[in-house]
């Protein structure tokens, strides 16, 4: 237990630790308007992002396992220290460990919950680094923004990689459907059809669709994004200082659930390096028009 008291900020703005799936614990943030987040403490993922509307724009696989040993699959999962494969397991170990309380708040009327990690030895026998991150959620009446800090705390210089692995609610199984658009002119390395030897290239289109397997790192890629998620909704993914976007959709690799989403990411695919005590934070702004 974090030890923190999670009274109502409001009659009607509420941060609450409760039982999840599997027991698992999480936060809960609700907003005086109806508006609505679900953020497990295991991986820090946020798992469901409802606006007034009651809709969940966020989405969870059906075969996402809840019991602490394996990463929660959808929502907002993090890669870190690692995106991708590499020397440590896929993604990275932030996914797949329990995250604390540092502090719950009302910033200007919306709730907010900071999460924290620290090096552990499970950490440290992948990846033997002392560091802290701290990923602070603020859910407010159209939109779900999210802070990480990346803080090294070691002797030593560190790098890594990092992204937010976010899956949305969409539809994919038409022309008309899910598309992504504010990437053209960006480079892109693109993991279709040998994934350990991306094609470059430079995207020419003012809209992307989802026709068929995708798996695209995007470079460079500007400070806000749209995803028309074929359901009826605009997303804004604005960000602050995360360099890069990945587009995925696994296709027929994943049959059973394909057609209901996308991952629109906010990474950073270059190592970003830190000296001892030195700092790395990046901002995402997700909101509905």
């Amino acid at each position: 237990s974090s030890g923190l008291a999670f009274a109502s900020l409001t009659s009607e703005t509420t941060v609450k630790l409760s039982d999840g799936l599997g027991n698992l614990p999480k936060v809960v943030l609700k907003s005086s308007d109806g508006s609505e987040a679900e953020i497990y403490l295991f991986g820090a993922c946020v798992t469901s992002w409802k606006a007034s509307s009651g809709k969940d724009l966020l989405f969870v696989r059906p075969d996402a396992v809840f019991n602490g040993h394996k990463p929660i699959s959808g929502g907002i999962p993090h890669c870190f220290p690692q995106f991708g494969p590499g020397k440590i397991q896929q993604h990275g170990f932030a996914r797949n460990v329990n995250w604390a309380i540092a502090n719950s708040e009302n910033v200007d009327g919306n709730p907010a919950v900071t999460l924290e990690m620290k090096d552990s030895p499970y950490s440290r026998a992948m990846w033997d680094f002392s560091f802290q991150a701290l990923y602070k959620v603020i859910l407010n009446s159209k939109s779900l923004s999210t802070v990480l800090t990346i803080t090294n705390t070691d002797k030593v210089p560190f790098s890594f990689s990092t992204a937010l692995h976010t899956y949305f609610s969409a539809s994919v199984t038409c022309a008309t459907c899910a598309s992504v658009s504010g990437l053209k002119g960006c480079k892109t390395l693109n993991k279709d059809p040998d994934p350990t030897n991306p094609l470059e290239g430079i995207e020419d289109r003012d809209v992307v669709t989802f026709p068929g397997f995708v798996d695209c790192v995007y470079l460079g890629a500007p400070s806000e994004i749209q995803l028309d998620n074929g359901l009826g909704d605009i997303i804004s993914i604005k960000n602050t200082n995360w360099t890069d976007a990945v587009l995925w959709n696994p296709h027929l690799t994943m049959e059973a659930c394909y057609k209901d989403f996308v991952c629109v990411e906010n990474a950073q695919i270059g190592e970003v390096r830190l000296d001892p005590e030195q700092s790395w934070t990046a901002e995402q702004h997700l909101s509905i028009a």
